[in-house]
């Protein structure tokens, strides 16, 4: 249980590999955070679509549905970052219209933030979205059978937990239901955020942390992956993903030069784009 990795490192270089919104500064930081939200309204002015759904009875948590068109249409499921604790649905759609001009619909929920919902909770949230779209997906224009997530940083982690197995069978959903998936920037063994500064807020201990770390859980059924990180991301962040390559064995490792933590997601608005071509090709392959 001690040796995970990082767990050599002093809390102060665990900060440094972590610490992505230090890493870029307050000034950088409030500017990407303006293009999340800029890029997204710009995304979905006009574009049809449902928002406002609530997919979770329990939490009432909703989702928006952007992107839909004649027939049913493999559909992207996008789970914000914010390491669980910041961001929502209404900034992080910046992709919607890209894949709406690729014949594919997104699909963009909420969770509930931490510290108001533990990091189990909004886990089951997510799955709980992955389901809504599984059951509920045809009444929208949605194919239940062409589901792929993704989500940058904190979002893909919880991409990850909707990849492995263990949980479908509660909700109701074949074992299959996310047919791929691309995490960016994702953390697979969460050991590490119980000595960084998150931790105030998520409050894990190491056995829960084991608990929640995708490279720790059972994989179930394989899905194809592109596993996404920046070139100029934490070193945490290359860690991780180095780290979950070679566990989950299903699918490519991208290491995007030239992004870091915060803009590399933001290449799904442009189908042109390394990010946004990989996306594209996953869907249609579905």
């Amino acid at each position: 249980m001690d040796d995970w990795p990082g767990s050599g490192l002093s809390d102060e270089e665990l900060d440094v590999a972590y610490n992505v919104r230090r890493k870029a500064g307050p000034e950088l930081f409030d500017r990407y955070m303006e293009r999340y939200r800029a890029m997204s309204e710009a995304a979905v002015e006009r574009l049809p679509g449902k928002p406002g759904i609530v997919y979770d009875e329990i939490s009432g948590e909703r989702l928006d549905v952007w992107g839909i068109g004649d027939g049913l249409r493999p559909v992207f499921v996008f789970l914000h970052g914010g390491y669980w604790m910041a961001l929502s649905r209404d900034v992080s759609s910046f992709m919607a219209r890209t894949l709406h001009e690729q014949g594919i619909a997104t699909v963009v929920p909420d969770y509930t933030l931490a510290p108001e919902a533990t990091l189990e909770e909004i886990v089951r949230q997510v799955r709980a979205a992955i389901a809504w779209v599984y059951r509920h997906g045809r009444e929208h224009g949605l194919d239940p059978e062409r589901i792929v997530v993704g989500g940058s940083s904190a979002g893909g982690h919880l991409t990850a937990m909707t990849m492995v197995g263990g949980w479908q069978e509660r909700l109701g959903v074949p074992e299959n239901v996310v047919k791929a998936a691309m995490p960016f920037s994702g953390l697979f063994d969460l050991r590490p955020v119980t000595r960084i500064y998150v931790n105030e807020s998520v409050k894990l201990d190491l056995e829960r942390a084991a608990a929640l770390s995708p490279a720790l859980l059972p994989v179930g059924h394989r899905c194809p992956v592109v596993l996404a990180v920046a070139e100029n991301d934490g070193e945490g962040f290359l860690t991780q993903s180095r780290l979950f390559h070679p566990i989950w064995d299903a699918g490519d490792l991208m290491i995007v030069p030239g992004r870091d933590h915060f803009d590399v997601v933001l290449d799904l608005a442009d189908a042109g784009s390394m990010a946004g071509k990989a996306l594209i090709d996953l869907v249609h392959a579905v």
